[in-house]
């Protein structure tokens, strides 16, 4: 039964009170990316930017020591692209994810000539990393040792979508390097990790975890998050309505929360925040004006499937920011789509000055242009 309808600023609301955008909390590094749903991590920075802006107090150690204990790993998730994810969620969903990551490899696989063994290719290349941790370059060297006949492109990305593996952290930096070597999860973790199809009930907690981070959305949306098959999503909404309440979107778009979850005021004052590239907020949605206007979207969404480092005004992308080091000095630079207000202009100012710091800690000197 539909309740009631929500407008775009009451989901905006919603959806950045889920993602921890309305007022930093003092809560901890793994309860942060756990109910995150993890944190987009193509760019190293990424994910301490993303945990900057929405937790009290945050510092580089606090998640550095995260990934240096394994209890948070980096590894092939949502989209089949780079997360971090606690190794307790890993394990739990990876099995989960298995039919988005093979539909992803097939995608690829049936425009590049004969099929691949699948099942053969990654059982070699499973002992090939139980002998030692190796780069993506050296995956390739190997796999076109073996099959010199063959396009290593699906080869490489049939061991990337099917064989759980992780990447091996160093110390210092972000963490990871640009060029990382990548090592069998199961025992970089100590812990079995599943690939063969998971019941329903392991896809209705996914669809659970969805709705916390980012709902109220509809089955689309959680289709564009996790990329499972409509069926397999509209099947879990089905079996979970009882504990469901269901709204409509101003377009009438039926859209699905969990009963015990309220909604802010659609008024409720957000100040003005950074994003990293990547941020999941601007990617889990199939309709994305909840957070990001039509008219800015290729300002947000570059080529190449980049996600531009944004601000957020008044709870909405309002600009786009980068952060640059020359000559020892680290420079915030905030490129706005409009004109902001002066007091918008000295909150983004003092955000700024903060978060340049966090990015450049051994910087002589510091500046902000906005």
């Amino acid at each position: 039964m539909v309740d009631r309808s929500l407008t775009l600023r009451q989901l905006n609301r919603a959806t950045l009170d889920r993602q921890i955008l309305v007022q930093r909390k003092a809560i901890s590094v793994p309860e942060v990316i756990e109910r995150l749903g993890g944190l987009q991590a193509q760019a190293a920075p990424a994910p301490y930017v993303g945990l900057w802006t929405r937790i009290a107090d945050f510092t580089r150690e606090d998640l550095a020591s995260m990934i240096a204990d394994r209890s948070v790993v980096k590894a092939a998730w949502i989209r089949g692209t780079l997360h971090l994810v606690t190794a307790a969620d890993y394990v739990r969903h990876r099995a989960t994810l298995q039919p988005m990551l093979t539909a992803g490899f097939e995608s690829i696989a049936k425009r590049r000539g004969p099929a691949v063994d699948v099942a053969a290719v990654v059982a070699e290349a499973r002992e090939h990393f139980a002998e030692s941790p190796r780069t993506f370059a050296e995956l390739s060297a190997w796999l076109t040792s073996r099959y010199p006949d063959a396009d290593v492109g699906p080869l490489r990305h049939a061991v990337r979508m099917h064989l759980p593996i992780v990447q091996v952290p160093v110390e210092g930096g972000w963490s990871y390097p640009s060029k990382p070597q990548f090592t069998l999860a199961d025992a970089w973790l100590g812990a079995e990790v599943a690939v063969s199809p998971s019941p329903d009930s392991a896809v209705d907690d996914l669809v659970r975890r969805y709705l916390r981070a980012f709902g109220p959305a509809g089955v689309t949306d959680v289709q564009t998050w996790a990329g499972l098959p409509g069926p397999v999503l509209k099947s879990a909404i089905a079996r979970l309505r009882p504990e469901l309440v269901a709204y409509r979107d101003e377009g009438r778009t039926e859209l699905f929360d969990l009963a015990e979850l309220s909604l802010p005021d659609a008024d409720a004052p957000v100040p003005p925040r950074f994003l990293p590239e990547y941020d999941n907020v601007l990617l889990s949605h199939r309709k994305r004006t909840r957070i990001v206007a039509d008219e800015h979207r290729k300002q947000v969404y570059l080529p190449g499937l980049r996600v531009a480092a944004t601000i957020l005004v008044d709870g909405f992308v309002a600009g786009t920011w980068k952060a640059t080091l020359a000559r020892g000095e680290a420079t915030l630079e905030v490129a706005p789509f409009g004109r902001l207000t002066k007091a918008d202009r000295e909150l983004l100012a003092t955000e700024a000055e903060e978060l340049v710091r966090f990015v450049e800690p051994a910087a002589k000197s510091y500046a902000v242009r906005v």
